[in-house]
C-alpha cells in the first residue's frame, strides 16, 4: 500500500516569500499548499497525510507564537519551521522550548529549509505510524470482556495463574482459559508482548494526564 504523498503547508504574508518557498520545495518533489494568514491556514481542510508547516514569526493579526500555541491547544500536532527577518534569541528560545523543529532567520540557506522539511515531515510519519499502531491495539483492547481485561491487568502486574484465580475467587482453569482467550484477541505471542502491548496502551495516557 503506497503511503499519501506528504504536504509542505507555508503561513507567510508575504507573497514573494510564498512563491519563492514554493518552488524551492517544489523542486524536490514535495507537495506546498500556501497560506497568507494563520486564520486562512485553520479554515482549510487539512488532509490526513505527514505534513510540516513553514510558519512566519510575524503575520497579520495573531503572531507565529501565538498560533503555535492555539494549535498547540486544539490538539493539532504538526511540525513547525519557523521562518523570520526579525528573529532574536529569546524568540527562538521560546519557539523552541514551545516545540518547535526549527527556526531559521531570512535570509536563511535553501538547504537549510529543506532539511528541516525532510526531517520534520519523518517525525510526522513516525508520529502518525505510532498513533495508528496504538488506535489498533486499543481496538483489540476493547473487544476483552471486562473478566478478561481483569485477568490481564493481573497477568501484566506479574501475578501467577493461581494467584488470580484466588484473587477472582475462580478455578485456575478458567483464569488460564481467560488468559488464552485475551491474548489471542490481543494478537500477543508471549506474556512479555501482551506486558509490552498494554504499556503502549497506557503511555498516551501518563502522558496526557
Amino acid at each position: 500500500m503506497t503511503e499519501p504523498a506528504p504536504v509542505v503547508f507555508v503561513v507567510d504574508d508575504d507573497p514573494s516569500v510564498r512563491r519563492s518557498i514554493k518552488r524551492l520545495v517544489e523542486s524536490v518533489g514535495l507537495h506546498v499548499e500556501l497560506f497568507a494568514s494563520a486564520p486562512e491556514f485553520m479554515s482549510s481542510n487539512l488532509p490526513e497525510v505527514a505534513s510540516c508547516l513553514v510558519l512566519d514569526i510575524r503575520l497579520p493579526g495573531i503572531s507565529g507564537l501565538v498560533f503555535q500555541r492555539e494549535l498547540a491547544e486544539a490538539g493539532i500536532q504538526i511540525p513547525i519551521i519557523f521562518i523570520t527577518a526579525h528573529g532574536d534569541i529569546p524568540m527562538s528560545v521560546r519557539a523552541m522550548k514551545a516545540g518547535a523543529l526549527e527556526f531559521l532567520t531570512k535570509p536563511f540557506r535553501d538547504q537549510d529549509l529543506l532539511d528541516a522539511i525532510q526531517l520534520a515531515l519523518e517525525r510526522d510519519r513516525a508520529r502518525r505510524r505510532r498513533e495508528a499502531e496504538i488506535a489498533v491495539l486499543r481496538e483489540r483492547f476493547e473487544s476483552l470482556s471486562p473478566r478478561e481485561r481483569e485477568v490481564v491487568a493481573m497477568v501484566v502486574s506479574g501475578m501467577l495463574n493461581k494467584q488470580i484465580a484466588s484473587e477472582i475467587g475462580t478455578a485456575e482453569n478458567t483464569v488460564k482459559a481467560h488468559r488464552s482467550r485475551a491474548m489471542e484477541k490481543m494478537q500477543a505471542q508471549s506474556v512479555a508482548d501482551l506486558v509490552k502491548m498494554v504499556e503502549r496502551l497506557q503511555s498516551p495516557l501518563r502522558q496526557a494526564s
